[in-house]
């Protein structure tokens, strides 16, 4: 279960969500997926439009099954709670033992569907604008000395969520921090942020990664539904890759590395024999291989 969690909103929680969830596709995986966050529902919207391209364009494009969960409307807020957790409780129920992954985005707010999904998590990644703004959801930070003086807010929930995790069933959450839409100018703040995560990241036990560069590219793909992995001059775009482009894509590809995540290798060999078929589905038949037929 990887699980996309930051109290702070526009962190690109649901673009690196669905960006993980395509590259664990095109790896030949089985992928799931649950948007927490029924207001806003970025992440479904990704999905909901990659869908709505493939069947426009005939594309062969790998989607996830989604579930989208629902609030609950009642005047009584356990009540409420109850049938959320409920709805969590069957979408997971319903995915047991036929997917290889489950990514879960949450909302940019603490609520209690997201204390549940980061409870229940194997993989946590909370990506992290580059700027100490955003740092403070992590830590607090003298602002004289720039050293870290407390644990705020977020990583205090996280480390609740670890520790209730630990004595349930003797898991260790794996907790990723990704640097996301970082800057090429390398600002003064950025730098000092280096050494913030890196003092901090020895307190709480993550794991701080450079995710993605800010670039155009991640929020124009949006209408389409496609990602930087996506060959975009076979997506009916009319266009070519392009320098951008191919670096966002070194970029996603490093960083589903950097996860180090359990691939099947059966889902190896699926994604092999799919890029063979999809590669050769709209050659024509040779002579030899009509007779050989």
């Amino acid at each position: 279960m990887i699980v996309l969690g930051n109290e702070k909103g526009g962190s690109g929680k649901s673009t690196v969500a669905f960006h993980i969830a395509v590259g664990l596709l095109k790896a030949g995986q089985c992928v799931a997926t649950i948007d927490l966050d029924a207001r806003q529902r970025s992440f479904t919207r990704y999905i909901n439009n990659r869908s709505a391209w493939a069947a426009r364009t005939g594309l062969n494009l790998e989607l996830p099954a989604h579930f989208c969960i629902e609030l609950g409307r009642t005047m009584q807020i356990a009540d409420n709670e109850n049938r959320e957790c409920q709805r969590v409780i069957d979408a997971v129920g319903a995915l047991d033992g036929s997917f290889d992954f489950l990514v879960i985005d949450t909302p940019g707010t603490d609520s209690y569907l997201s204390r549940l999904a980061h409870s229940i998590a194997d993989t946590l990644v909370t990506p992290l604008n580059d700027s100490l703004l955003d740092f403070d959801v992590l830590g607090i930070v003298d602002p004289l000395t720039y050293g870290v003086t407390g644990v705020a807010h977020y990583a205090a929930m996280v480390q609740e969520a670890r520790r209730e995790r630990r004595q349930l069933d003797g898991c260790t959450i794996d907790w990723i921090v990704v640097r996301n839409r970082l800057s090429v100018l390398a600002p003064r703040n950025t730098q000092v942020l280096t050494g913030r995560l890196r003092e901090l990241s020895l307190e709480l036990g993550f794991r701080p990664i450079d995710g993605f560069v800010e670039r155009s590219i991640y929020r124009e793909f949006f209408l389409q539904g496609l990602t930087a992995l996506d060959d975009i001059d076979q997506a009916e775009l009319r266009m070519r890759q392009n320098p951008v482009q191919i670096a966002a894509r070194a970029e996603v590809t490093r960083l589903l590395g950097q996860l180090k995540l359990p691939l099947d290798e059966r889902g190896r060999r699926r994604a092999t024999n799919r890029a063979e078929w999809v590669s050769q589905a709209g050659k024509p038949l040779q002579v030899d291989e009509l007779f050989s037929a």
